[in-house]
């Protein structure tokens, strides 16, 4: 069996380190869902650059996305909404901060991204695809996106997840309703301010106020599976 010398060993540790460090900066980005200081950061300077951002609040969403398209647009970047390394230093003038891709925050973002993308898609009983959902089918089908398995029933995922006070809520979080049985019958993913995005029998994919109304009416609770 081949031995490495006590002196290479040093320089392979430091070359992995240094591969290590390199993939991190590499996949970093902020994107749909992201929170905190520097979301803050980006919304103020896309503020200064006339660039509606819907508010700065220091949440990463629609409002945002829409924002960073358009100065992506503006400047010959690709526009997919994404504030990675080249984005960032266009807009920011600095380099983008280390760390920024963590397991949640990845799987959160293409959690959400799926569910906007299904805007629109009918109601269908049983439905599990992109030609139809019922509610729980959209919520599976959201969460097999970024690898995460949930129970085909509403109730199920209800019991599957942990549960959590409204005051609690963040979005990728599930959102429970009892609609046309007691318990856990319909089921969507909260998005932030207020609102929630589900596959409705009379909308079909949507995003609907959770607090007010109907679904204010009837919601039960919510669970976190991430």
């Amino acid at each position: 069996m081949h031995v490495l010398s006590k002196q290479r060993k040093p320089i392979i540790c430091l070359m992995f380190m240094l591969l290590m460090l390199m993939c991190s900066v590499a996949f970093a980005s902020f994107g749909y869902g992201d929170r905190g200081d520097e979301v803050v950061s980006i919304q103020k300077r896309l503020v200064e650059l006339s660039y509606d951002v819907g508010g700065v609040d220091g949440s990463f969403g629609q409002g945002t996305e829409t924002a960073v398209k358009a100065f992506q647009r503006a400047n010959g970047l690709e526009e997919d909404g994404v504030v990675g390394e080249t984005t960032y230093r266009a807009l920011m003038n600095r380099d983008m901060p280390v760390n920024r891709s963590g397991a949640r925050t990845s799987a959160l973002r293409n959690v959400l991204r799926t569910a906007y993308n299904m805007e629109g898609v009918p109601y269908v009983f049983g439905g599990t695809t992109p030609y139809g959902f019922d509610c729980s089918g959209f919520t599976q089908y959201c969460f097999a996106s970024a690898g995460i398995s949930l129970s085909r029933m509403a109730d199920s995922q209800y019991y599957e997840s942990t549960r959590i006070s409204t005051s609690e809520l963040r979005p990728g979080d599930l959102v429970f309703f009892s609609t046309y049985a007691e318990g856990a019958s319909h089921v969507g993913i909260y998005v932030g301010d207020g609102r929630f995005i589900h596959a409705g029998t009379s909308t079909g994919v949507a995003v609907s106020n959770l607090f007010d109304g109907y679904w204010g009416s009837c919601f039960i609770g919510a669970g976190r599976v991430m």
